[in-house]
């Protein structure tokens, strides 16, 4: 076991302080020195030590249905940390529908709609959905069914808005990320699917601010004069509005009747996502 030892000399040049190789000298160690450097070593911690109190080393388990309320350590509180604010989870009815369809097709196939997770009943349900929203005047020949709220949206944006395609989107949802080399800044009310969906679309986004529709009718006229300068190009631009009706995380509603008016005027889609 050798050592190379380097020996340095400073020289100056041009006021710039240089490091210069003068010699390696090696040295030698025997057998006792090399295991007294070896038991002597000791490798450096690479994070910090845990203090005992550290509350993840405690953590706390709920028992349980997740209803209304939750159990941790035998005590009870409000449930404040769940999507169940419908009362799904735990209402009798559907628990014993799903006993029945269990009893019936099983746990499902565990596969996507598209390959091999279809069963009559969801062909059904699309039948019955298309057929109420007739009813309710809304001119729906077909409805699609998701297994998951945000696969719906994350997949609806991207599925009609192409890149080259424009969507103008409330401000209420407007959340940081880069995309096409555009940087949106942070906004408090974030909601991740529609993230998500406009990133995959690869669309340009132009943001209103949040329920204002004199700011939305503002960029819509933008558009339209750059329409007419450009017709020829106009035409292979498909135009979007997407808002919340119940923004997620502010609880706000969108001025539906308005934004429909802005829709028919200047000839866009409207994606409205209630989920």
């Amino acid at each position: 076991m050798t050592d190379n030892v380097a020996h340095y000399k400073m020289i100056s040049s041009e006021n710039h302080e240089l490091f210069s190789h003068s010699y390696y000298k090696k040295v030698a160690f025997c057998l006792k020195q090399k295991d007294e450097l070896i038991a002597g070593w000791r490798p450096d911690p690479l994070v910090p030590n845990t203090s005992p109190d550290l509350p993840a080393l405690k953590p706390k388990f709920a028992d349980g249905k997740m209803s209304k309320y939750v159990y941790i350590d035998g005590k009870r509180y409000l449930n404040m940390a769940t999507s169940n604010f419908l009362g799904f989870v735990g209402e009798e009815r559907i628990e014993a529908a799903a006993k029945r369809t269990i009893l019936k097709y099983g746990v499902g196939s565990c596969g996507p709609r598209g390959f091999y997770g279809t069963v009559d009943v969801h062909l059904e349900l699309e039948a019955d959905l298309a057929n109420f929203f007739v009813f309710m005047f809304m001119c729906c020949d077909e409805a699609v069914l998701y297994s998951y709220g945000f696969a719906t949206v994350a997949s609806a944006i991207p599925a009609y808005a192409k890149k080259g395609d424009i969507i103008f989107v409330d401000k209420g949802i407007l959340f940081y990320i880069t995309c096409n080399l555009k940087s949106f800044e942070h906004h408090e009310s974030v909601n991740f699917p529609i993230q998500k969906g406009l990133q995959a679309s690869r669309s340009r986004v132009e943001w209103f601010e949040h329920n204002d529709m004199e700011d939305l009718e503002r960029l819509l006229q933008e558009q339209e004069l750059r329409d007419k300068k450009d017709p020829k190009s106009a035409a292979k631009i498909r135009r979007f509005i997407i808002v919340e009706g119940l923004y997620a995380n502010t609880a706000d509603l969108c001025p539906l009747p308005r934004i429909m008016e802005l829709k028919w005027k200047y000839k866009v889609e409207l994606q409205c996502f209630c989920c």
